[in-house]
Parts: C-alpha cells; sequence; structure tokens
C-alpha cells in the first residue's frame, strides 16, 4: 500500500512491524519480519532516510518508528508536489505537440504497416481506440474481418459498428457464424456484389486500408485526417446506399437480404420527443435508451430519408405522418 511513496513490501512490512512495537532492536524485528540482521539492517536504514524510523538516543542497536500521520503526511505531500510538477510538464508537452502537429507534414498524414502482427496488431488498437462508430468494407478474403473481442468491447462502450461485406463472404465455413456474432452485438451489416476494397474508418478519423496482394507480404495504410481520408470516407458512405440490409434467419442460419426497413415504434417515439425540444439526453432518459443508441437511430433514420441535418429529418417526418402516430407519453 505504500509502494506509492517509494516503499518496497520489505521496507513497509519493517515499519508496520515497527510502529506495532513501537521501539524495537535489530535481532527482535530481524525474527519478527523472518529476516536476516543484515537485510533488517538495510531496511531500517532505508526508513530512516525517509524519515520514518530512527534509532533511539542513548540505546545503541535500538529504533523507533516515527509517528505514522506526521511522517507519512510528509511524505505524501511531497509526492503530490512531484505528480503536480509531473502534470504540469505533461501539459506542456501536450501543447507543444500540438502546436507541431497543427501543419502535418504529409509523412504526418500516413503511416506503413508491414507484417502480419503489425498489421493485427494496429488493426485492433483503431478499433479499440474508437469511441463513436466503426465502419468496414469486407471482402471474402478472410471471414468478416471484424475481431469479435475488440469488437465486444468497443460495443460495451457504445461504439456502433456499420459493415459492407461482399456477398462471397456468406459462402465462407464461418461467414454466416461471425455475421450471427456481428449482428447479435446490434451491428448494422449490410451485403453487395462486390467491396471495391478492405477499409476500416474509425470515428471518421482513422483509416486502414490494405497495400498488397494475398502473395506478399502483409501490410497496410494508416491514414489520418486528410483529404485521402475523406475520400475514403465517401467510398464507405458510395457503398454502404448502394447496399442491402442483412437479416440473418433465426431458424435455419440462411442469410436473407431485405429492402431498407421504416422506422420502428422507437424511432417514432424518439422523433416525437425530439420535435417536442428534447435534447439526445433527455429523449434517452424519458425512453430508457442510451445516448448512443438514441443518436445512432437519428442517424440511420437521416440516412434513411436521405436528409443531412435533424431540420430536414423533422420535415419529412411531418411529411411522411411518421409523428402522427400514437407514441408513449413522456415520464414526468
Amino acid at each position: 500500500m505504500l509502494a506509492a511513496i517509494g516503499l518496497d513490501g520489505t521496507h513497509e512490512s519493517a515499519y508496520r512491524a515497527l510502529v506495532s512495537v513501537g521501539a524495537a532492536e535489530v535481532p527482535d524485528l530481524a525474527r519478527r519480519l523472518g529476516l536476516g540482521e543484515p537485510e533488517t539492517e538495510r531496511a531500517l536504514r532505508r526508513l530512516e532516510r525517509h524519515g520514518l524510523a530512527a534509532q533511539a538516543s542513548g540505546r545503541a542497536g535500538r529504533w523507533v518508528a516515527a509517528p505514522p500521520g506526521v511522517a507519512l503526511g510528509a511524505l505524501l505531500t511531497q509526492r503530490r508536489h512531484e505528480l503536480e510538477k509531473a502534470e504540469l510538464a505533461a501539459n506542456l508537452l501536450a501543447e507543444e505537440y500540438r502546436a507541431q502537429a497543427a501543419e502535418p507534414t504529409v509523412h504526418d498524414l500516413v503511416e506503413v504497416v508491414t507484417g502480419a502482427a503489425a498489421v493485427s496488431q494496429r488493426f485492433l488498437q483503431l478499433q479499440l481506440g474508437a469511441s463513436e462508430e466503426v465502419c468496414a468494407l469486407l471482402t471474402g478474403g478472410a471471414g468478416t474481418g471484424v475481431e469479435h473481442s475488440a469488437g465486444k468491447r468497443a460495443a460495451g462502450r457504445g461504439v456502433g459498428y456499420r459493415v459492407v461485406v461482399e456477398r462471397a463472404v456468406l459462402d465462407l465455413p464461418t461467414g454466416l457464424v461471425e455475421l450471427s456474432t456481428a449482428v447479435g452485438r446490434d451491428d448494422r451489416v449490410r451485403v453487395v456484389n462486390r467491396v471495391p476494397t478492405k477499409l476500416v474508418i474509425a470515428d471518421g478519423s482513422l483509416a486502414m486500408v490494405p497495400l498488397t496482394s494475398r502473395t506478399a507480404e502483409p501490410a497496410a495504410l494508416v491514414v489520418h485526417a486528410s483529404g485521402l481520408l475523406a475520400s475514403l470516407t465517401g467510398l464507405f458512405e458510395a457503398v454502404w446506399r448502394e447496399a442491402l440490409p442483412l437479416r440473418l434467419g433465426e431458424g435455419d442460419g440462411a442469410a436473407r437480404e431485405e429492402a431498407p426497413e421504416g422506422p420502428d415504434g422507437t424511432d417514432l417515439e424518439i422523433l416525437s420527443l425530439l420535435l417536442a425540444g428534447l435534447t439526445d439526453a433527455s429523449v434517452a432518459k424519458q425512453l430508457d435508451l442510451g445516448l448512443r443508441t438514441v443518436q445512432r437511430r437519428v442517424k440511420r433514420l437521416m440516412e434513411l430519408t436521405g436528409v443531412t441535418t435533424r431540420l430536414q429529418l423533422g420535415w419529412h417526418a411531418y411529411e411522411r405522418d411518421w409523428v402522427a402516430r400514437r407514441t408513449r407519453a413522456p415520464q414526468v
């Protein structure tokens, strides 16, 4: 427990033993600790340097413990001061880094990752570092490509997934199993005949695309915020709009494609409350939903109606009589 102030287990045990007896000679303390006398002597000298123990005046070889409230309080104050200085230094370094990164060079916008292990690790970091949404285009070369454990941890933090897969994925031995897992995590999965390239985008700020063919050493390009990232995001959105939603059959395990669905009852409740002037957070509380769930559903409705603003979504909602249906009364 005292490691935070620079004492290891041996020194802490020595101080605790000395506190419990008040004062002791080295042989007695060594027997109590189960240590040799030289090692006990070194521990006491270390405690003395920290102000936690002292040799009794007028009696050589006898040690007394310093009062914990005074001695430990001084050490804690010193450590807090050191941490404050370290925090200040970290803030200064962060500001210096941000100032340098304000105008990134071309080399800062992309990074090349080579080797199967490095590519896999970077891919997992990309998913685990996301806080809002992960978008992916997946070919039939390697299953769904969305690593399950990382995706599960990300989804547990409220991260949404939008995944477009090639129809060839459905023919893979484990394709349906992995897709079933994805849909079970409330991911949104769509299917197209052919995906132009594998692609993963995290929070619209970082993307990863393959660089080499299957016969060469695995390599990938990690793209940071730039015009290239904007182009990759546009590519994903274009493929997403053309793809069809995918639903897995409950009984026979078959995959079925569906036409885009309209809003369900929860969507209509969210719309009515938003149009009544409630914030996303208030809507989530009223309907006992997660805030990210509300935001994802609103985003889906905007995609469904082909609009780019919530104002346009409200107009379409009235035009289509979506808000004319009966909704649950807000809780007081």
